[in-house]
């Protein structure tokens, strides 16, 4: 097992995490106070309004707007089986209440809330009101499900009144692994009573874990040799929040002390630069190509400038092989899900294609997210799949291009020119001006006065008026007006 360094980058506005792995970027998170949300915040809140005809109330948690709860969100009213009583049977004005966000405030409506509260931990969401034992629906396989409950049920309380779903990442938990679960959410739930009990209404009791501590909770394992972190006061907050949840880490948290900023360490700046391209370079001289679609990524395998091996079959092979590690490094740094296709260079021998086969098993062995390697296809193709678990990198840090608006691609200068003459000589047969003026982009007027000017000039002789030319700086090579004088 490799060693791990775990990077924290903390300012007010933002953090970023770096799981570092013999020297390599492996993964990257990244959270904004911005748009950090108030889902999963558990607040003792007051009753300002009851509405029996909407079969719904107003909550004031102290935000700005009052929150709404809806009947259907009560969980008091379907405890137990009993039948659903109406909301002002339930509630009453000035009452306090334990309330759950469940979508944040949007526009002029409030967050929306529930009263039944879960809690997630890493590998279980505890549900201290409902004693139940669910099983992720992703989990299909039935022996599966109850292999799981029977796993969970040993490690349970005697006292324990709550109830557990089980989420997919249990699946190759073992048991001392999910009883540190249970320890840390009853911990968490105990906490949240307390404060309930000592806080006036309106008070925040709960609010979900931020990265730093998610870090803590998710990310750690046996060979995480150090947790650096460059801000002192996240630093004590993390201390503070292991020496509750989980002593063990303490010795491995420490102050980053450097003199250079933390993330110019291992060069991870120009790590996100590349994890951001269309295209990344690998050693050899080989290279890939990343599409991001909705509905899958492409991965494409291409030599490049690699002429390193004895013959042509042997290039592609060392290639491939390269290939295949950093394509498993890129999809953990870009935090790629669902479907993905990787288009290998074609290789004619099948012990090289089970080896690269292999090779991409091996270096996906070490994501902590699920994947699935389906093999070559009849076409060469390697299908594969990995779950989905947050936002890409991608997603999160940049947005579609306002100019091709996302297709990565926009027409040519000579292109526009010809749409531009097209558009004046359909007016020309509506309308009758003195003048036509072509505002467009530098690169299109360029092309009207040099290698276009023939068909312009044709154009102008053929219509009867006089065709205009300007230069709107602003314009993006696909923009242009056409002003009728």
């Amino acid at each position: 097992m490799f060693s791990e360094e775990i990077l924290v980058n903390y300012r007010a506005h933002e953090t970023r995490v770096a799981l570092v792995q013999q020297g390599a970027v492996q993964e990257l998170h990244i959270e904004r106070a911005a748009t950090r949300g108030l889902v999963g915040n558990i607040y003792v809140g007051k009753v300002t309004r009851v509405l029996p005809g909407m079969q719904s109330a107003f909550i004031d948690i102290g935000l700005e707007r009052a929150a709404f709860l809806h009947v259907a969100d009560l969980w008091q009213s379907r405890a137990h089986g009993q039948p659903t009583l109406p909301i002002e049977k339930v509630l009453y004005e000035g009452q306090p209440l334990l309330v759950q966000v469940l979508k944040d405030p949007l526009g002029s409506k409030g967050a929306r809330l529930a009263t039944q509260i879960s809690i997630a931990g890493r590998l279980l969401v505890y549900l201290p009101q409902d004693p139940h034992i669910g099983v992720s629906q992703r989990i299909g396989d039935e022996a599966d499900r109850t292999a799981l409950r029977q796993r969970l049920q040993a490690v349970l309380p005697e006292d324990e009144k709550g109830g557990y779903i089980i989420r997919t990442s249990a699946e190759d938990a073992d048991e001392d692994e999910m009883r540190a679960d249970v320890s840390y959410l009853r911990k968490r739930w105990q906490q949240i009573l307390d404060a309930s009990r000592e806080r006036p209404a309106p008070s925040l009791l709960y609010q979900e874990l931020s990265l730093g501590e998610r870090v803590l909770r998710d990310l750690l394992t046996e060979s995480t040799s150090a947790i650096l972190v460059d801000d002192p006061a996240e630093l004590a907050r993390l201390r503070e929040f292991a020496k509750d949840y989980s002593p063990a880490v303490l010795g491995k948290l420490r102050a980053y002390t450097g003199e250079r900023p933390i993330f110019e360490l291992h060069n991870i700046e120009d790590e996100i630069e590349r994890a951001l391209s269309r295209r990344v370079d690998l050693k050899s001289g080989g290279y890939l190509i990343f599409d991001q679609t909705e509905a899958m990524t492409t991965i494409d395998v291409n030599t490049g400038g690699y002429v390193g091996g004895r013959n042509f079959d042997d290039t592609v092979f060392r290639t491939n092989l390269e290939a295949a590690h950093a394509i498993a490094r890129q999809l953990r740094m870009r935090n790629l899900g669902g479907i993905i296709i990787v288009d290998f260079i074609d290789m004619a021998s099948h012990e090289h294609r089970e080896a690269v086969l292999q090779e991409l098993r091996r270096a996906l062995a070490n994501d902590r997210t699920k994947t699935s390697v389906s093999g070559f296809t009849s076409l060469g193709l390697v299908e594969m799949t990995r779950k989905r678990t947050r936002e890409s990198l991608a997603h999160l840090l940049c947005e579609p291009c306002p100019v091709c608006h996302g297709v990565g691609q926009v027409k040519t200068a000579r292109s526009i020119c010809y749409e531009i003459l097209r558009e004046i000589q359909r007016e020309a047969g509506q309308f009758n001006p003195r003048e036509f003026r072509i505002l467009a982009s530098q690169e299109v007027i360029d092309l009207f006065l040099e290698e276009e000017s023939q068909p312009l000039a044709s154009l102008g002789d053929a219509i009867g008026k006089p065709i205009a030319l300007q230069v709107e700086s602003s314009y993006g090579q696909t923009v242009y007006d056409i002003i009728l004088t």
